[in-house]
């Protein structure tokens, strides 16, 4: 149950949203194009940050550009 505790732990990383143009998914609510996001935590597909609601979501490698 790590994911309770992502929004208190420490970031990992900064990456910076190069685009919110997904086929299947509605992100452009949540990511804005150029805005850095910490990283809370990753995996091989995705990372998992804090997005526009204030809220940790996990979204896909692609979307993102690490500084």
């Amino acid at each position: 149950m790590i994911h309770k505790n992502w929004e208190k732990s420490k970031t990992i990383k900064q990456v910076e949203c190069v685009h919110n143009e997904a086929e299947k998914f509605v992100v452009n609510n949540v990511l804005t194009p150029g805005k850095v996001y910490d990283v809370k935590n990753e995996n091989e597909e995705f990372y998992f940050v804090e997005d526009n609601s204030g809220r940790i979501g996990g979204f896909y490698k692609n979307y993102f550009k690490e500084k």
